[in-house]
């Protein structure tokens, strides 16, 4: 009897081959994926290669329902926000393991939200000036160079006027940067700043630069008054997911950082707070979307809170400054991907409240500790 005169049996038969073939072209298509992630020299090795490399669970803690509450790991059922249909990202990719490692990280404030494909060829920048034109070379390892929309002195975008930088893992704010002064920025500021391995103690920066007849040109420096710091890829020329999905996600971030009196917005300087910056192109638009959260140690002293004991929400207290305290810069940084609007209570919550991760297994890119010692790369 042939399967083909009896459709009955012919069916089934039919659709066991086709799930096969499907099942082989996952399999192959990951594979190949792996392997062009390797090849292509834009990433590190998968974790457990080298044998030193942080293993995903050990990097940064994931919510426990036991500890965390038993939503901990729920996707936010008030959020009314969406992306654009059509919004399509990939899924299949291993994402821990494959961000090269990178040691300090600059953000140059040019009150835009996009910017020429690569930001090094924007005119007449800061940008440019580090990239292509400094008579100096950064020499404490990768720098990760963006520009942002924090806004500058002028509050325009005219590169020929002085400017700001955010500097991390110093969390130090430069300030009357030009591409002038940029062998300055580097060479008193960045090489002597602390570095994503580098561990937690006090940044000893100093606050001006010594100069006996102190000119308008001279660059001063500050700490930044922000507890933690939420960058959005906002690139558009790079990939338009990366404009779309940028605002939609800052939206809902203040929406609950309000909750607790925590946003700040671009030109709030209230100690104790969060900043939502959007930067250039930092790799993987294809995640997209991709967040990296700065947090300062135990950056409002929940860390250690166990939810799931308490009855009702949590809230930081209040942050005054405080001329005391010792500036450490930040701790930690954690480099997540494939951020969908319903990602982002959870991530206020737990990731930049608590450094905890709701999703690592889908979301996690790289990311560090200072105070463990402990990085993804």
């Amino acid at each position: 009897m042939s399967y083909k005169s009896n459709p009955v049996l012919w069916e089934p038969a039919k659709n066991l081959e086709k799930s096969r073939s499907q099942k082989m072209s996952s399999t192959f298509k990951s594979l190949f994926n792996t392997a062009k992630q390797s090849i292509s020299g834009a990433s590190t090795p998968a974790p457990g290669t080298p044998p030193n490399n942080t293993p995903i669970n050990a990097l940064f803690p994931k919510v426990d329902p036991q500890v965390d509450g038993e939503d901990c790991d729920h996707d936010c059922d008030s959020c009314h926000i969406s992306y654009p249909r059509g919004f399509k990202i990939d899924e299949d990719d291993q994402l821990y393991g494959y961000v090269k490692g990178w040691s300090t990280h600059i953000l140059v404030a040019t009150g835009k939200t996009d910017w020429v494909r690569d930001v090094a060829d924007e005119k007449g920048s800061v940008m440019e000036a580090i990239d292509k034109k400094a008579e100096v070379k950064v020499s404490n390892g990768k720098l990760m160079l963006s520009a942002s929309n924090i806004p500058t002195p002028s509050h325009s975008s005219d590169y020929s006027e002085p400017t700001t930088v955010l500097l991390l893992p110093a969390f130090i704010i430069i300030e009357n940067v030009t591409p002038k002064s940029v062998n300055t920025l580097i060479t008193e500021f960045i090489n002597k700043g602390p570095t994503n391995t580098t561990p937690l103690g006090a940044v000893s920066i100093p606050s001006s630069l010594p100069d006996p007849l102190p000119t308008a040109e001279q660059l001063t420096a500050r700490p930044s008054p922000h507890r933690a710091l939420i960058l959005l890829c906002s690139q558009k020329t790079r990939d338009a997911r990366c404009g779309q999905s940028a605002p939609l996600l800052r939206k809902e971030f203040e929406r609950h950082l309000r909750t607790c009196g925590l946003y700040r917005d671009l030109d709030d300087d209230r100690p104790g707070g969060v900043g939502i910056y959007f930067i250039s192109h930092v790799g993987g638009h294809k995640y997209s979307a991709n967040v990296m959260v700065y947090r300062k140690a135990d950056a409002f002293g929940l860390d250690t809170i166990e939810r799931a004991k308490l009855d009702g929400e949590v809230c930081p207290p209040p942050s005054k400054a405080s001329k005391g305290e010792e500036h450490q810069g930040a701790a930690q940084c954690m480099w997540i991907a494939r951020v969908r609007p319903e990602d982002c209570a959870g991530i206020i919550k737990y990731t930049v409240l608590q450094g905890k991760l709701v999703k690592p297994e889908r979301q996690l890119r790289g990311g560090f500790d200072r105070q463990r010692g402990v990085f993804s790369w």
